[in-house]
């Protein structure tokens, strides 16, 4: 089992730049693909970024192609998300996620709190 908690949301104007953190407990993080969420007010979650066991392999979704980049430290049980020219668009709670087998957009296992994320125009 593993635990996550997200951290680095904040408010930025549109064009600048956040850069999330996803840190996850116990000492098997590098069996773990993991993945980033975000789910807007009255929308539902939506699938971000996803990263594999290496970081060799990642998945974006379209709306993000170009702007964010997922990374991980397996050194350092932590995922990250950095985002650039944000889009008031953007602004949403996102959340990492977990998960023992390579699906990329979707069946993660285990989830963090969220962190809020809000984009001023």
């Amino acid at each position: 089992q593993v635990q996550l908690v997200e951290s680095g949301g904040g408010l930025v104007q549109a064009g600048g730049s956040l850069r999330l953190s996803c840190a996850a407990s116990g000492r098997t993080f590098s069996s773990y693909a993991m993945g980033w969420f975000r789910q807007a007010p009255g929308k539902e979650r939506e699938f971000v970024a996803a990263i594999n066991w290496s970081g060799g392999r990642t998945n974006y979704a379209d709306s993000v192609k170009g702007r964010f980049t997922v990374s991980r430290d397996n050194t350092k049980n932590t995922m990250y998300l950095q985002m650039n020219s944000l889009k008031p668009e953007d602004t949403a709670v996102y959340y990492c996620a977990a998960s023992l087998t390579w699906r990329a957009t979707y069946g993660y296992d285990y989830w963090g709190q969220g962190t809020q994320v809000t984009v001023s125009s």
